[in-house]
């Protein structure tokens, strides 16, 4: 797929959380294709201590507004610095980058999709479930977080599907993690995840158990985002490969998480 270098105007800064920050991009001409589980290296401008670029996954396209959307999780100086763009700012982008989820179309086989995701990782399981829901899927998402602040955009998942929550407090949804969700009980064609390592190996396993077609994307330190670094290199059944590029979506089966 190919990729562009983008100056894309800053349309919206909503602030989600304490930590959260969605930041709305648009063009003056229609933005590029873009798959969900890819993502998106920013330039951060006026940063004294940020001289790489940040990756940052794909929060939602919307194609009938011309807008990409992006989650920004403040957690350093280079993301801290983003909370300080305005309306009509604008923000160097380079994307689309990676390799997404797989969406297949015409399935009878594959109706019933499990999305989970814990965190910020929550952030590509809402453009994921919009395209599943409009190829006909049934589309339940499984969200987790350590409290009821820390689960984002729960109006817009809606939108798309069922939604289940857990937090490790009990403020919202049940108490526990996601792997200890009622839902599990149900049976699922395919189940897409994002989030802390820990949390995808477990649903990885969950997966395994079960017999049941997994992909996750995977959250390595990335830094040039297109394989030159290789400073996200992950063990696979292939040798090692760079996440950024080869990724950050795999198939379970590739990974080495169960050995």
């Amino acid at each position: 797929m190919k990729k562009f270098i983008l100056d894309l105007k800053v349309k919206a800064v909503e602030r989600l959380s304490e930590k959260h920050v969605l930041l709305k991009l648009t063009d003056d001409i229609p933005l590029p294709e873009m798959l969900p589980g890819q993502f998106v290296e920013v330039r951060v401008d006026g940063s004294l201590t940020t001289f790489l670029r940040r990756p940052i996954s794909i929060n939602y396209v919307d194609r009938q507004a011309n807008e990409l959307w992006l989650m920004v999780a403040m957690v350093g100086d280079g993301t801290r610095q983003l909370r300080k763009l305005r309306v009509d700012d604008t923000l160097n982008c380079v994307l689309p980058l990676g390799n997404g989820f797989t969406v297949q179309s015409g399935s009878v086989a594959l109706k019933k999709m499990l999305l989970v995701g814990g965190g910020v990782g929550v952030a590509p399981l809402l453009y994921l479930g919009a395209e599943l829901k409009a190829k006909g899927c049934e589309v339940t998402f499984l969200l987790g977080g350590r409290s009821a602040k820390d689960v984002l955009e729960l109006d817009l998942f809606n939108k798309y599907g069922r939604v289940c929550v857990t937090t490790e407090d009990g403020t919202l949804g049940e108490k526990g993690f996601v792997t200890n969700h009622s839902v599990l009980v149900e049976s699922f064609d395919k189940i897409f995840t994002c989030g802390p390592t820990p949390m995808m190996k477990a649903v990885a396993r969950y997966a395994k158990e079960k017999n049941i077609c997994c992909e996750a994307s995977l959250e390595n330190m990335m830094a040039c985002g297109l394989g030159a670094c290789l400073c996200c290199v992950e063990k696979t059944t292939e040798g090692n490969l760079c996440v950024c590029k080869d990724g950050p979506v795999f198939n379970i089966k590739r990974l080495l998480w169960q050995n």
